[in-house]
This record gives C-alpha cells, structure tokens and sequence, in this order.
C-alpha cells in the first residue's frame, strides 16, 4: 500500500479508501489508484489484516455434523439453510459450512479453531461439545439450532421431546404397541443394520424424539440403524425389519427421510401400507406431503431464517425462540392390525 501511494504522491489512507471507501475519492482518481496497483502488482488490502483491524470478518459459520455435500442433498438442511441465507444476505455477510469429523476419538475441532467467522450454529449436538468450547473461548457468539439450559444462552429450537410424545401418542391411540425406531448414525447408508441401546444416540434432537416415543408409547421400542440419514439407510432398515420373526406393527424414522426410505421399502416388498404397518416421521419436508407420510410438522425455513437474524446480530431479541408443531396425520397410518 505504501508503495502504491509513494507511486502516485498520495498518502496511504489514499490507497485504501480506494479499495474501501470509494466514495471519499473522486472517480478520476480511483481509477488512478486502481491501475498504478495493478501495475505494480498490488491486489490491494488483506483480507485478514482487515478482520484483525475492523474486528469482525462479516461472515457465520455453520457446523455441519454430516459431510459438506449433506448440505446441499438432504432436504431439512437445503430448507434450513435456504431461510438462514435469506437473512444474513440483507446484510452482506458471507456463510462458511464446516463439516464436523466425528468419530470415537478426540473430536476434531480445527475448523472452528481456524474459521475467520463472527458467529457460529451448531446442528444438533450438545452445547457441551467441544466445538462449542472453541468458539467460546475465542470469543465467537454461538446460536443452537436446540434447546439450551444456559439462562444466556441463544438459541432458536423446537421440543423434541414433544415431537415424540406426539408420535407416540397418535400411534398408541391407533393400537400399536411394539414399534420400531430407525435412527441415523455415522455409518455408511444402507449398510448393515445394527441394534441400537437409546443411551448410544447422540445427536440432541434424535435423542428428545426417541425420549418422547418411549414416554408414550405402551409396548417396547425397538432401536435400529442402517447408516447415516439417506432413503437407502430408511429402507435397509425397513426390509431388515420385516424379515425378522415378529416384525413391528409400527415403523417410525427419527427423520422424514430414514421414514421415506422405510415406505419405499415396504411397498416395494408387497406390503399394504397402513393396513399391514404404519409408517411415520419428522420434519414434514417437502417429499413426505408429495407420499402421503404421516409426520410432524416443524417450520423448517422460518427456524433457519430465526437462527440467521440471532447470528448476525447481537443485540437482536428474543434470544431464545421456541417455535411450534403439529402432528400431520396422512395416510401412511392406520389401525394395528389384529
């Protein structure tokens, strides 16, 4: 910068109002500024010094606890994400995905240790998760997309638990006393199906609707896993299921999609869909009212568009925002059969 000024016989702050405040220069002489830099070789100011010097990078992060393309293929994180985006764009402010490696060892944080962002949302893991004590501890503002205990902590969710509750209730009315329960996890999609124990899901809002469905449902909840959330993880799930001696009369994904994929599934092996099992999820995206999927609602874009306005802004209030659901009955539930 001071080279370019030297060049042209202005001072520095000359140079970089050029670049920053464009409007403090005649148009002559910014383009003076402009083509001297470009001659000299010069691209003009750092972004990172910038941020060092104004403070802020104008940017949010999003933790992803899936892989990156997961934003860009599941429908709950297209819809979400589209609504937090909606907002932070008024603003000028620019969204960092970063995928979380999660396994059985030390969780890997670096993505938080090294992101140049403001403020960072977590989908769903526990405000006591590692990354969160990153970002706190280099003073970035976070926002849960779950129910936080902090009395300062923000946070924009629905109940889950409720959510649980709600299946459960309806299905227990219907007569359905043992149920099966696919939940996601990390492995790979429509994979071996594996058994679960409810103490091994971890992902907070799997954890509230799995909690729920025991409350209320009367008979046993049998917990499986066939990957990670996709319609072949749901489907696997679901042959796997009904190849057993005592099939359930009930299938419930945590997920609208794992649920989807189970439907696929069943009609695909003959069954009559609800007379033989009912089938119900979370969400309500987009493709569970397209497939007639019982399901319960949750205002997926407005939570995004609600977590983008708490992200930009500090000072923006109420803080803590519970939002509301429904129980969406269609036609993928009946009566147990007899």
């Amino acid at each position: 910068m001071k080279t370019v000024a030297a060049a042209l016989g202005v001072s520095p702050a000359t140079i970089s109002n050029a670049y920053n405040r464009p409007d403090q220069l005649s148009a002559e002489l910014r383009e003076r500024v402009l083509a001297t830099a470009a001659e000299l070789g010069y691209p003009g100011p750092d972004a990172a010094a910038r941020t060092l010097r104004v403070g802020r990078s104008d940017a949010i992060g999003v933790l992803l606890t899936e892989r990156l393309s997961y934003a860009f293929s599941d429908p709950f994180a297209v819809e979400f994400l589209s609504g937090l985006s909606e907002v932070v764009e008024q603003h000028g402010v620019s969204i960092l995905l970063m995928p979380l490696t999660l396994s059985e060892d030390e969780p890997d944080v670096r993505s938080v240790q090294r992101a140049s962002i403001d403020a960072l949302t977590i989908l769903s893991l526990p405000a006591d998760h590692p990354a969160g004590a990153v970002a706190k501890a280099r003073g970035i503002r976070l926002v849960s997309t779950d129910l936080v205990s902090d009395p300062d902590g923000s946070w924009v969710a629905i109940d889950d638990v409720q959510a649980g509750v709600i299946v459960g209730a309806h299905l227990a009315a219907l007569g359905h006393r043992d149920v099966a329960v696919v939940v996601d996890t990390l492995a790979p999609a429509g994979g071996d199906v594996v058994e679960l124990q409810p103490e091994s899901v971890t992902f907070v809002d799997y954890a509230g609707r799995l909690e729920g469905l025991r409350q209320s449902l009367p008979g046993s909840v049998h917990l499986i896993s066939a990957g990670h959330n996709a319609l072949a993880s749901g489907a696997a799930a679901a042959r796997w299921l009904m190849h057993q001696p005592e099939p359930p009369s009930a299938i419930v994904g945590l997920s609208d999609v794992l649920a989807l994929g189970a439907l696929s599934a069943l009609t695909d092996l003959g069954y009559a869909v609800p007379t033989d099992v009912s089938v119900c999820g979370f969400d309500d995206i987009a493709e569970a009212g397209q497939n007639d999927l019982t399901t319960v609602r949750q205002p997926i874009r407005e939570r995004g568009r609600a977590v983008g306005r708490l992200l930009v802004d500090p000072e923006a209030t109420p803080r803590q925002v519970l939002l509301p659901i429904s129980l969406v009955p269609r036609a993928s539930t009946g009566p147990a059969p007899h």
